[in-house]
């Protein structure tokens, strides 16, 4: 939509509201025609060009729309939506390749990729960089940001990053280059919390986790809950972790067997079963031993539970080649599916 075309829809619903009020006044309306859903929605969309002029913060206003956390532009989400979790779902976006005005897994740029990201816990935020600038409560600075924050670079601002903890980000950088996690750099302008009761960004605790629900686990993996959450405890790993790959991986089946040749409950394949002292078709041995491993993963990239999980599924060595989850259809809807079980237990993700 051109700039003019968005005056007149804004003119156009500035005319609906007036109508309104004088049919609560006893005053005939006037016969200027209302804006339709679909065209304040396109409106709304065409603030992802480079006019400048922020007409989605105004038909916000027009509309009586806020943002619960004080910033135009964002809906707040459930109580379940935490900076963690739009961590992990940034961090399916690795891999990608950088697209200026992208908004998906094939392309996507710096802003679509952290309003994905927060879309997908059912909060929205605005197009841009500079109108996401605008959203949420300030943090003071990197050693106060905890994961899910947004970091942004300009004022305004042309570039958005998000907060991974340990003084990491995640972002989609520039023409060229795909979606990556880095140390925090240069100096930013400002940054953004958009959900207030992210995790601390020092890792993962399980003990403060929610506890393991049997939502998306059958009753063979649920069998074996309390040594998930030992394991988890004894490691340090996420809530919920193990029991979603066992389910994903065998189903609970503890003497199955893969095409492949990956072995028990947790499918290790017989020569990393040797190398971790595991017998994979104990399943105690098994938990025990896929907690040793994803405790290594989870070191290796940073606390990312999607790396850690492509790793698991198609090894390290294809992880650092791609630099992000492989373009392997198989392991991408691994990672899905593992943490999407994950998500609906309430499990820490980043």
């Amino acid at each position: 939509m051109t700039a003019p075309t968005a005056i007149a829809d804004v003119l156009s619903r500035v005319a609906a509201i007036q109508n309104q009020i004088n049919t609560l006044a006893g005053v005939k309306p006037t016969t200027s025609t209302t804006a339709t859903a679909s065209t304040t929605a396109a409106a709304s969309s065409s603030t992802s060009g480079a006019s400048g002029t922020d007409f989605s913060s105004l038909l916000s206003q027009l509309n009586g729309s806020s943002d619960a956390t004080g910033g135009p532009g964002a809906t707040d989400s459930t109580s379940t939506a935490t900076g963690d979790a739009a961590v992990s779902a940034a961090e399916s976006y690795l891999g990608t390749p950088y697209v200026w005005g992208g908004e998906s897994s094939t392309g996507i740029d710096c802003s679509g990729l952290t309003q994905a990201s927060y879309k997908s816990l059912g909060i929205s935020l605005p197009r841009t960089a500079a109108e996401q600038q605008k959203v949420g409560t300030a943090v003071d600075s990197i050693a106060d940001a905890k994961p899910g924050d947004l970091i942004f670079y300009g004022n305004p601002a042309h570039h958005v990053t998000m907060y991974i903890g340990n003084n990491k980000l995640i972002e989609a950088p520039t023409e060229g280059q795909s979606v990556h996690i880095k140390t925090v750099y240069g100096h930013p302008s400002s940054i953004r919390r958009v959900v207030s009761d992210s995790s601390v960004s020092s890792g993962y605790s399980s003990a403060t986790s929610p506890a393991v629900s049997g939502t998306g686990l059958n009753a063979a993996v649920m069998k074996y809950s309390a040594q998930f959450k030992a394991a988890e405890t004894k490691y340090g790993l996420p809530t919920g972790l193990l029991a979603a790959v066992a389910q994903q991986e065998s189903g609970g089946n503890t003497s199955a067997m893969s095409k492949a040749g990956a072995v028990g409950l947790m499918q290790f394949m017989p020569s990393t079963a040797a190398g971790l002292g595991v017998d994979p078709l104990n399943p105690s041995s098994a938990i025990d031993g896929a907690g040793r491993m994803y405790a290594g993963l989870l070191s290796k990239y940073s606390g990312s539970v999607p790396l850690a999980l492509a790793a698991y599924n198609a090894g390290s060595g294809a992880v650092d080649k791609y630099g992000g989850i492989p373009p392997y259809s198989e392991t991408q809807n691994y990672v899905k599916k593992v943490t999407a079980l994950m998500t609906t237990k309430g499990a820490q993700l980043s």
